[in-house]
């Protein structure tokens, strides 16, 4: 036998209950922006080019994406009134707070996303990722005012046991899974979690920084799974997420190829679509009847 991932079962998407999304919509849209922080000298991160430490010219490039590209991209969703869910490094509150800020202050959802992307949480033993958890969520509850209801793992790694202790610390919903079209329900030791999906190729790293798609192949990618979600959302609710990290789609030149596809996206958002957050969805599949979601 195979060893399998037991927190949940197979269920092919034809053969689930239907449902609507809020006010009988079907695709169910959300931006993931990515606001990540990097140790100077040491720690994980993505590379330009290999580099010995210190890193600069690495760093230097990923730094670009909270003194420069962030804020673009605030003004490009602020003009499409495009909401976005902010998946944020905790230390960010301590170097650049007025960032963080200016998204929670236009209503984009904060979301936990570990203490800085120097680190994987899928190395700490239960005990020091108990902490990370810990760490991440009481520094946004003190900036935010409340604690984020979802996570993204630093480097998408999990350990074992890290949807125990995220539902163990009151997370409602967790973005690590990216292998549905649809929210499902995840076993945990304490109330379950739900896997909200999160893309893996309508993702910038993947898409330019490892199989170095142009700017504009990246966008043709977001309008066109779009357009086909939105074809096939006729059959059953779906979610498309849009992952972003600003220091590589914040580049002007990216930026402009981001700017046709969303405004593609809001041109074409008619009455069947729901421009969202992550954690609306969560929300709205959470408090559907038990059974709906699988």
């Amino acid at each position: 036998m195979l060893k399998t991932y037991n927190r949940y079962a197979y269920s092919g998407i034809l053969n689930r209950q239907d449902y609507d999304w809020p006010d009988n919509r079907r695709l169910a849209v959300y931006i993931g922006l990515n606001l990540e922080h990097f140790a100077f000298g040491e720690g994980l991160g993505a590379q330009l080019a290999p580099s010995g430490q210190p890193d600069v010219l690495n760093f230097g490039w990923r730094d670009y994406g909270n003194r420069v590209g962030a804020w673009r991209m605030l003004e490009l969703f602020e003009d499409l009134q495009f909401p976005a869910s902010v998946l944020v490094n905790s230390s960010l509150y301590d170097y650049c707070p007025d960032l963080i800020e200016a998204f929670r202050t236009r209503g984009d959802e904060i979301v936990g996303h570990g203490r800085t992307n120097a680190e994987r949480q899928g190395d700490f033993d239960a005990v020091a990722e108990r902490q990370l958890i810990a760490d991440t969520t009481a520094a946004i509850e003190a900036h935010a005012g409340a604690p984020p209801r979802g996570w993204l793992g630093p480097w998408i790694s999990e350990s074992a046991d890290t949807p125990d202790l995220l539902s163990e610390a009151v997370y409602r919903y967790l973005l690590d899974w990216c292998s549905d079209d649809q929210p499902f329900w995840m076993k945990t030791r304490h109330e379950p979690l739900l896997a909200v999906p999160y893309p893996q190729e309508i993702n910038d790293i993947p898409a330019i920084a490892v199989r170095r798609a142009s700017a504009a192949a990246f966008a043709d990618m977001i309008i066109d799974n779009f357009d086909e979600m939105k074809d096939q959302s006729s059959r059953q609710p779906l979610v498309m997420g849009i992952a972003l990290h600003a220091y590589i789609v914040g580049q002007p030149f990216r930026l402009r190829h981001l700017r046709r596809a969303l405004r593609h996206i809001v041109d074409n958002c008619d009455d069947t679509v729901w421009l969202t957050t992550a954690g609306d969805i969560a929300t709205h599949a959470a408090g559907l009847p038990d059974g709906t979601v699988p």
